[in-house]
Formats: C-alpha cells, sequence, structure tokens
C-alpha cells in the first residue's frame, strides 16, 4: 500500500500495511499474532473478550449543520465535532509503529448506488470478517486505484478517555457523515464493523428515495422474491435459508425501482444449539475454512467445536462469504417482492400463527417492531416483556421511522404485495404455561404464503388487532391456526390479547405527534 494512501488520514509512521490479504494469507496472520485458532475442518475460531455483542449506549453520530435529518433519539445520540476530532488525533498518535489491516470492497450489489468501502483494522481476523461481510472486488487493477466513499477505523484495543472525550465509556462507535468515517475502539465485537456501515447505508438509500432493510429476502423457483422482517430469535435467517428457494441475503437489503438488492456479500449467523438436522445448511458453514466463528466454544486439542456451549455467550456468530451456501442469488439481486412477512415471538401466547395485513396494518406493525422476550430469567423473573425495536432494527435507521415506513406504503401499492404476521412464539398461554408452535407448522405456514395458496384463504376479522386470520389451514389443527382455542380459559386470552395491544398503543405514542399519514390507523383498536 503507497504510502500517499495513507496520508488522507494523516497517518504517519505506520509500522506495516497489509493491503487486501487473501483468505489464506489471512488465515496465517491471525495464527502467527495469535489472534485465534483453526478448527476441525478449517473455520478460525476467535474470541470477542468483554464485548460478545453490540455496545448500543456507545454509538453516535457526529452532530453537524449537514445532519440536520437525523431522527436523534437513544439510538441516534449525537456527539460533538470536538469531541470526534480529538478522539481522532489520538488514534493517529495510536496508531504509529501498530502493523495495520486494509480491506477494500463494496456495500450494496446495486452498482448505481453502492458504497466503496475501506475497512482499516488492527486485528488480522477483523480484516477477514470484512471480507466475509461485504461485497469483494477481484479486479487487482481496481483494488489498486480504490478510492473509498467510507472508511471505518477500527481499534479495538484503543480506548477512550470519557472524561475528556465526551463519550459514555472507553467504547465508542462514531460515524462522521461530514469526514465519511466510522471509528471504532474499545470493542472486538465484529458486528459492530458491518453494522456502522449498515448504519450508513440506511441514512444515504432513503434521500435517494431508496427503501434500506433490516430484512432477509429469498426467492422461488419462478422468480417470487420474500422478505423477511424479525428481531432476533424470531426465525428470520432460519425461515429465509430455506432449501427449496435460493437466498438473496439474510439480513441487510435495499429496495430500489428495479427490485431488491443485497447491502452485504456475507452472512452473520447466530449459531448457538444449531443443529444438522434443523438446520443443515447454516450448520455446514461452521465446518467450512473461511468461516469466522465467534465465542464458539472449541478442545483445544480435537479442535472441534461445541455449537451447544454457551459458556462465554448466547451470542455465538459465524461470519462467512454467502457463496458457503448452496443456493444463493449470486449477484445478490431479486424482483420486487410478493410477500413481506413480519415475523414475532410472541410469549404471550395470544397473536395467531399467521395473520394477513393491510397496507395500513403493515405499516403500523413496521414501525411497531414488536417481539416478546422473557425478561430477567436469569434473576428468576418470568414474565414476559414487550420489546419494540422500529423498523425491526432501530439501532441502525437514522431517519425518522416514518420515512422508512412511507417508503414501504408505497412500494406496497406499487407493487401489489401481500404482506403478513407471522408468530413463530407461544400459544396456548404466556411463558410458562404455553408452548411455543412448532416449527413444522410455522415452515408449512411460510410456504402456504409463498406458493400463493394462503392468500386464497378465507379470513376472519380479529376485533382486537383488525387483522384477518386464515378459517383453516390444510394439515394445521383449528386450535394452532386460532390460539384462542388453545387457551383453557378464554377470558384470560382476551384479557391477555387486549393488554398487548395496549402496549401497541402505549409504544406509539412516542410518534403519535408525527404522524402525518394516518399509519396508527392500522393499529389495533381498544
Amino acid at each position: 500500500m503507497k504510502e500517499s494512501i495513507l496520508d488522507i488520514y494523516g497517518f504517519k509512521n505506520v509500522a506495516q500495511v497489509n493491503r487486501n490479504l487473501t483468505t489464506p494469507a489471512l488465515y496465517e496472520a491471525i495464527v502467527k499474532r495469535s489472534e485465534g485458532i483453526i478448527a476441525h475442518l478449517g473455520p478460525v475460531v476467535v474470541r470477542t473478550g468483554h464485548h460478545t455483542g453490540r455496545s448500543a449506549n456507545d454509538k453516535y453520530i457526529v452532530d453537524l449543520p449537514s445532519t440536520s435529518d437525523v431522527y436523534w433519539s437513544k439510538d441516534n445520540k449525537p456527539i460533538s465535532k470536538e469531541s470526534f476530532e480529538k478522539i481522532y488525533s489520538k488514534i493517529k498518535a495510536y496508531l504509529q509503529t501498530k502493523e495495520i489491516f486494509v480491506q477494500d470492497c463494496y456495500a450494496g450489489s446495486d452498482e448505481e448506488t453502492r458504497l466503496k468501502v475501506r475497512v482499516i483494522s488492527e486485528y488480522a481476523w477483523h480484516s477477514l470478517f470484512a471480507r466475509n461481510m461485504f461485497i469483494r472486488e477481484l479486479n487487482k487493477e481496481n483494488l489498486e486505484n480504490f478510492k473509498p466513499d467510507f472508511t471505518v477505523i477500527d481499534l479495538p484495543r484503543f480506548h477512550a478517555n470519557p472524561d475528556e472525550d465526551g463519550t459514555n465509556s472507553e467504547t465508542f462507535i462514531i460515524v462522521n457523515f461530514e469526514e465519511k468515517l466510522v471509528l471504532i475502539g474499545g470493542t472486538s465485537y465484529a458486528g459492530e464493523i458491518k453494522k456502522s456501515i449498515f448504519t450508513v447505508m440506511n441514512y444515504l438509500l432513503p434521500k435517494k428515495d431508496i427503501m434500506s432493510m433490516h430484512c432477509s429476502a429469498n426467492v422461488g423457483e419462478n422468480g417470487d422474491v420474500a422478505l423477511f422482517f424479525g428481531l432476533s430469535g424470531t426465525g428470520k435467517t432460519t425461515l429465509s435459508t430455506d432449501p427449496e428457494r435460493y437466498l438473496i441475503g439474510d439480513d441487510e437489503h435495499g429496495w430500489n425501482d428495479s427490485g431488491v438488492f443485497n447491502i452485504e456479500g456475507g452472512c452473520y449467523a447466530k449459531v448457538i444449539n444449531l443443529s444438522k438436522e434443523a438446520e443443515p445448511d447454516i450448520y455446514e458453514t461452521t465446518r467450512k475454512f473461511g468461516t469466522v466463528l465467534e465465542n464458539v466454544a472449541i478442545d483445544v486439542e480435537t479442535r472441534r467445536i461445541d455449537l451447544d456451549d454457551d459458556s462465554l455467550t448466547e451470542n455465538t456468530r459465524a461470519s462467512y462469504p454467502i457463496t458457503h451456501l448452496p443456493k444463493i442469488i449470486e449477484d445478490g439481486k431479486g424482483k420486487h417482492p410478493k410477500n413481506i412477512i413480519f415475523l414475532t415471538y410472541d410469549a404471550f401466547g395470544v397473536l395467531p400463527p399467521v395473520a394477513k395485513l393491510s397496507k395500513e396494518q403493515a405499516m403500523y406493525h413496521f414501525v411497531s417492531g414488536y417481539t416478546a422476550k422473557v425478561a430477567g430469567t436469569e434473576k428468576g423473573v418470568t414474565e414476559p416483556k414487550a420489546v419494540f425495536s422500529a423498523c425491526f432494527g432501530a439501532p441502525f435507521m437514522v431517519h425518522h421511522p416514518f420515512r422508512y415506513a412511507e417508503l414501504l406504503g408505497e412500494r406496497i401499492t406499487k407493487h401489489d404485495v401481500t404482506c403478513w404476521l407471522v408468530n413463530t412464539g407461544l400459544t396456548g398461554g404466556p411463558y410458562g404455561v404455553g408452548d411455543r408452535f412448532k416449527i413444522k407448522h410455522t415452515r408449512a405456514i411460510i410456504k402456504s404464503i409463498l406458493n400463493g395458496s394462503l392468500e386464497k384463504s378465507a379470513f376472519v376479522r380479529n376485533e382486537v388487532f383488525g387483522f384477518g386470520i386464515p378459517k383453516e389451514i390444510p394439515g394445521i389443527p383449528e386450535n394452532v391456526v386460532h390460539p384462542e382455542l388453545a387457551w383453557e380459559d378464554k377470558d384470560k386470552y382476551n384479557e391477555s390479547l387486549k393488554n398487548l395491544a395496549k402496549n401497541f398503543v402505549e409504544n406509539f405514542k412516542k410518534f403519535q405527534s408525527d404522524d402525518k399519514t394516518d399509519i396508527a390507523k392500522g393499529g389495533p383498536n381498544i
């Protein structure tokens, strides 16, 4: 790498620059630098230390006149230009005499709107992660002349001083849209790299009237595209990685006038308790050269991994290029979707396994981004808790949620898209009483959505939420399709359903004053 390329960042006296190393070369560096160990059949196993997930409270956007359209919230916290410059100045000093790794790549399969991304990291395995997760440039001449649109500077061993630097802690993820820089420090969790660029894309694409989405996408043999939205634990990756369909991507997409396109070049799957029987394709990626396994347990003598071991974290992850999967769309593009599926894990046990949504209801549920979790079970608390994340990805959405909802609504109308709410959670009662919907039933429902048979069904209207519930689904018991039949106490069911609806209404209040398009009309009636 030429010294002049580093000069644009103000870096001086860097000991060694490893630019665009291949996967085998990065493996050698990882082992030589004791950053990880090679497991049986070839994946590399690494540890992320104290941070085994995203540091939501340590993410910032530099507050500038040019970013007046940012929706400031707990997910988009401002930091001053002075604090950014202070930290950046310290980083320049820190990197003197350091060895660094550089990957030049792209975010976005759409050539017209893709972002040229440079990732500068102090860990070789973070460089491999970037190589897996973004879209690779294989032409040597293009790599040599690569000029990034945005640069991520990723330094896990560099820590901020909160008293001096205006940060919440020693950890920071700072996006500067004016300087086109992302600064990451104090965390080894590699997911911050990909999510920071996703944040950038969520800012830039809507300004071009392109919808950016935190979702999976796949396509059938006939070219019919489906989108899967859902928070962690709802089955987004599992249900979109369908052996009968081709995967476009598993996490980040854009939707322009031509159709859907993948923003990434790889997958970042949660692998705790992953089984060969339930998820064979993803399971096989954990046994391949090039895959990075984060915080997965390994026997240091046999070098065999244990995917059921959560002693380090439940958030064990596998990062791998999408080409590790057998059925993919190689160019990362698809037509306009025919179906949109919102996945939720309802721990209250009251939502049906599937419901058909009107456009207004789809916009409302999209803005709500509902799932439910069992809060604090490690302390003995077993009551389910409603969780809402706007657009099913609030931490990464930079504009007001209504901006993304408006883009969604426009496309639903223009392309005649059918929208569904699919509950992969509990039925027959809340957590501790009810049972989880059987995966075979959920898969059968998804299949009936995608082959068009469910849309032809007769529907009954739910009086509280207003959505349509199929009267019957062939092969699925009636008390599964209609959850009130699975409850022993019907009064308790009705009370729990209304309480959940109240949670929706209460959550939506924070957006109420901004509702110029009557999105609230798609909400529950209580």
